[in-house]
């Protein structure tokens, strides 16, 4: 991945993942979800924010290009 901003998501993205993660493995989140679902928004927004970056990266266009052109000629 060459591209800055999709290497700045994907970091967001992991941090808010683990976080949310933690947070639903914590004793506290059999008393109260709320923060379990404050974390798991802010998870789904990273992602969101990533998956919409990688649409129009064109970093992450040649990567899909290029795995195309080897899949292609896997089948010649």
């Amino acid at each position: 991945m060459n591209c800055l901003g999709c290497r700045d998501l994907e970091r967001v993205f992991q941090s808010r993942l683990i976080k949310y993660i933690e947070t639903r493995s914590a004793a506290f989140y059999r008393v109260s979800t709320e923060l379990a679902a404050k974390k798991q928004v802010d998870m789904e927004r990273a992602k969101t924010d990533l998956q919409e970056h990688q649409s129009i990266c064109p970093f992450t266009a040649t990567v899909n290009l290029s795995q195309v052109r080897l899949d292609v000629t896997q089948f010649l």
